[in-house]
């Protein structure tokens, strides 16, 4: 696929919109990361709670949610951006063959791949091969399968968790940029997704192979699996594949799977005649972890 710049697009002419896309070129991402990352762990007791306070209101964030819901709960800004919600406060579906938003957070894009291509936003495409870190035969598996991009804002909830039960087959650590993952610049920068930094988290399932892809963006400090725990920092420098273990890791729908240390993007894959999305999954629309999101339609075939 030939390079693209943001002035390419159809969809993004504003030119507020293509400063603030291409000073993102020139900052030094990963150290601006890595500063946040150390920042967001420093305990200040005489300052967070305000902090938190501010930030709540500034992003409308909903505390009464939290399992902790007192500003001053929290030892550092990471343990408050990473909270746990009450219990109930996110139900899964009742049908078993349900697929449960695995995030709080906006739909970006949903569909179809088409030949092997994703819909990053409009007059975006970009390559499935590349998502997952150049892997043409994982690629192969997900070949016109269904996907979903959620975009997860600075006041959502952000920990990751199964829109079914699965056995985790791979971890695939992919390294790249650190782009913002907010609507402008992913309008304005060709094929962020297969660019920035991510983890590719492999798994079977009833429905045949699922992919949760967990996007890292700039000032996203770290990215967590329950497995594995904190996968980034470091900052790797080539991609890194992770199979299963002798002992399985199996997950049900539900369960964390993940989380991010401020916020991101996770993008879904299911393979060929697995799921059908809900009428109401389209771009724009507002999902909460465990949402009816669609449903598993027949069994695939079985792993390669």
């Amino acid at each position: 696929m030939a390079k693209r710049s943001a002035t390419d697009n159809p969809g993004f002419t504003g030119v507020g919109e293509r400063l603030f896309v291409l000073l993102q070129y020139g900052l030094p991402q990963h150290t601006l990361s890595n500063a946040m990352h150390w920042l967001t762990r420093r305990r200040l007791p005489w300052l967070l709670p305000w902090v938190i306070r501010v930030y709540a209101r500034l992003f409308r964030v909903d505390l009464a949610e939290a399992a902790e819901p007192s500003p001053s709960a929290y030892p550092t800004f990471n343990a408050f951006f990473t909270r746990a919600l009450r219990p109930g406060m996110r139900l899964m579906p009742e049908a078993a063959d349900a697929i449960a938003c695995p995030v709080d957070g906006r739909v970006s894009e949903v569909g179809a791949i088409r030949a092997e291509q994703l819909l990053q936003a409009k007059g975006q495409r970009y390559r499935l091969d590349s998502l997952l870190g150049g892997d043409a035969s994982l690629a192969g598996r997900f070949r016109d399968g269904r996907f979903a991009t959620v975009y997860l804002s600075p006041r959502d909830y952000h920990r990751i968790h199964m829109p079914v039960s699965g056995e985790l087959v791979r971890t695939i650590q992919v390294p790249g940029r650190l782009f913002s993952v907010n609507p402008t610049t992913v309008a304005g920068v060709p094929g962020l997704f297969a660019r920035n930094e991510r983890v590719v988290c492999l798994f079977e399932t009833a429905a045949g192979p699922m992919a949760l892809v967990l996007v890292g963006a700039i000032f996203v400090g770290s990215i967590e699996t329950v497995w594995a725990g904190k996968m980034t920092p470091p900052r790797i420098k080539t991609i890194t594949v992770t199979e299963a273990g002798p002992e399985p890791i199996r997950l049900a729908r539900g369960d964390e799977l993940g989380r991010f240390n401020m916020g991101s993007t996770v993008i879904l894959l299911f393979g060929a005649d697995a799921v059908a999305w809900t009428s109401s999954l389209r771009p724009g629309a507002q999902v909460r972890v465990g949402g009816s999101i669609g449903q598993t339609e027949a069994p695939a075939t079985a792993r390669a």
